[in-house]
């Protein structure tokens, strides 16, 4: 167990402003670097012993979503792939390493879990790091014309009055998206190609995604009632809710649909 020094006062926003702000003692962390085993890679993470986003640690959802995307990997061609709620940047790092794929991870806006993601590129091959934006969900996003056409996350409903705001983001993001001309091109051979919608194809048909569309993968366990709210949310914000299996869904916006391609 190794240890790195950070200000408390960075961890904790001030809503009252109190002292916290002027907090100067350096509190020294405790981190761990596994190597963590995921389809055809090994990579070694960087977690911290605590972080009050719980962005300092690999959770169940991000090998399960692993696994799903590999086997579903052909849907993520040509993708311009954004995700949400990186916390070490595990995923996005896999995905990179063994597809190729042109990803940007995205977190609270806390250089704690930059520089963690940064570290972990580095730790695995990935040079330069790959791009990261600092957002806090129900915030003005950075970019004004987003063109991410996929935007994945996983385990990230853990606490229910952000979901309000991943919402607000979601729709954003998915309503402004702007296609550049590599998307137009990579839509428009889906088109010709022929598709089915899913709820009628066959068990294990090829998936095709929307474009643009928000893969999630949740394996942590919340009551029924707190799962609806977020997907109830996400219809009253016109947006259609798919489960793909392996409690995998699919969210875009109202005028397109997920399909599998035969």
């Amino acid at each position: 167990m190794d240890t790195a020094i950070f200000s408390s006062s960075s961890l904790f926003a001030d809503d009252d402003n109190s002292s916290v702000d002027e907090e100067t003692t350096e509190t020294r962390q405790s981190y761990v670097e596994r190597k963590h085993e995921f389809p055809g890679i090994a990579l070694n993470i960087r977690e911290y012993s605590f972080h009050h986003l719980n962005a300092n640690l690999l959770w169940p959802g991000t090998f399960a979503f692993a696994e799903w995307l590999s086997q579903h990997r052909f849907c993520l061609g040509g993708r311009k792939i954004l995700e949400l709620g990186s916390g070490t940047g595990a995923l996005a790092i896999f995905l990179r390493k063994s597809f190729q794929l042109d990803i940007t991870t995205s977190d609270y806006d806390d250089m704690e879990i930059e520089e963690n993601i940064a570290h972990n590129c580095g730790a695995n091959g990935i040079l330069p790091v790959l791009p990261h934006i600092k957002h806090s969900w129900g915030d003005p996003f950075p970019t004004v014309d987003p063109d991410w056409d996929l935007v994945i996350a996983s385990d990230i409903l853990l606490y229910v009055k952000q979901y309000k705001n991943l919402i607000k983001t979601l729709s954003f993001l998915l309503k402004s998206y702007k296609p550049n001309s590599e998307a137009t091109s990579l839509m428009r051979n889906e088109q010709n190609s022929g598709t089915m919608p899913i709820d009628s194809a066959p068990f294990g048909e090829h998936l095709e995604l929307p474009h643009p569309a928000f893969l999630m993968s949740w394996k942590r366990r919340i009551g029924k009632e707190d799962e609806s709210i977020f997907f109830t949310g996400c219809e009253e914000a016109g947006l259609d809710v798919r489960h793909l299996g392996s409690r995998v869904y699919c969210i875009n916006p109202r005028r397109t649909t997920c399909h599998n391609k035969p």
